[in-house]
């Protein structure tokens, strides 16, 4: 991840920069953003070439790796391998010029020349390092020995088979011997002369048994479990589903010129609350094309979808036309107004 780093006035009058060329002095300064906290990085020119110079076309990766040999051979930088086996560069002047607060802990393995630090990939003193120089320590010193012989015993030496302890007196004559893990059913005697190791398999078995998977792990999501009976992952949608985007998707296709993107999306949230109510995507299909013949605001693409839905069977009441509704009659007067009103009066 990069950083921000600050560049000291004295880097333009510096005489170790000033022995490489400017497209390497480039070079030196944009990897100051991309070390880490100890001025540690991977030494690989198509890495620098890809954080440096993305923009440069005139600048290939043999140019970098050019640059970072001018920059190893003027001091500037400090190429080595690590502990695991890369290659990495770090600036041996880093602290000197980089004040950072509060640094993190590197990832990245320490110099084995120059630098003491917490190695990243030992989380530590560097084992190998620590390996290297103790074999170095062993070479220079004369040894008194032998090459291959120790000049001490070992306390926690194995103990061989001759010097096992023999029975005391008292427990000889009793018939009493030293137990032998061997002494169980099985056992084969060692021939005479000789004393048994102690190398025997066990008459009991362990008390934890080995615990066996009761089917092989299934490929696939870790969401959602192909053997699980209750899924929890999001199921695909059905074939033969019509989503709102293939419907707005439809309309644009059948414009002349690709319409606004707020009329797009206005339509989009219409076209998705009529489906959510149960309209069929075919009559939410026809209200889109008419509303493509005729546009308008995206507010009148449910009046157009009831148009298609109901077109030619919402009529008003006539007389005649439904048994349960009663024709309508013009108010008259009555030709014998006692007979009309004779209850009334």
């Amino acid at each position: 991840m990069a950083r921000i780093r600050s560049v000291k006035p004295e880097t333009w009058v510096s005489e170790t920069l000033s022995e490489v060329s400017i497209p390497a002095m480039v070079t030196f300064l944009g990897m100051t953003n991309h070390a880490d906290d100890h001025g540690r990085h991977r030494d690989v020119a198509a890495i620098v070439y890809g954080l440096v110079w993305p923009m440069r076309e005139e600048i290939t990766r043999a140019d970098v790796e050019d640059h970072l040999q001018q920059l190893a051979a003027a001091g500037a930088i400090c190429r080595y391998t690590g502990c695991d086996g890369r290659r990495y560069f770090h600036y041996p002047t880093w602290r000197n010029h980089q004040k950072i607060d509060k640094p993190s802990l590197s990832r990245l393995p320490a110099c084995p020349h120059c630098e003491p630090d917490r190695c990243g990939v030992c989380k530590g003193p560097c084992i190998q390092r620590s390996a290297l120089a103790a074999a170095a320590g062993s070479h220079s010193e004369d040894s008194a020995s032998a090459p291959g012989v120790f000049a001490e015993t070992s306390a926690n030496a194995p103990v061989a088979v001759d010097q096992q302890p023999e029975p005391s007196a008292p427990a000889a004559k009793a018939g009493i011997g030293i137990a032998s893990p061997q002494a169980g059913p099985g056992h084969v005697p060692s021939p005479a002369g000789k004393k048994a190791a102690g190398q025997a398999a066990f008459t009991e078995d362990s008390p934890k048994a080995r615990r066996h998977l009761p089917e092989p792990s299934a490929p696939g999501s870790r969401i959602l479990d192909p053997g699980s009976s209750f899924p929890t992952g999001r199921q695909a949608p059905d074939a033969d589903t019509v989503s709102a985007n293939q419907l707005i998707g439809e309309y644009v296709t059948a414009c002349a010129e690709r319409p606004p993107g707020s009329v797009i999306g206005h339509l989009g949230k219409v076209t998705k609350a009529l489906l959510a109510e149960g309209i069929a995507p075919e009559h939410v299909r026809a209200g889109l094309r008419r509303f493509a013949e005729i546009q308008g605001h995206p507010s009148r693409l449910p009046s157009l979808v009831n148009d298609a839905m109901n077109a030619g069977s919402a009529r008003l009441a006539q007389p005649g036309f439904r048994p349960t509704v009663p024709a309508h009659q013009a108010w008259t007067n009555p030709v014998d107004a006692v007979a009309a009103y004779a209850e009334e009066l």
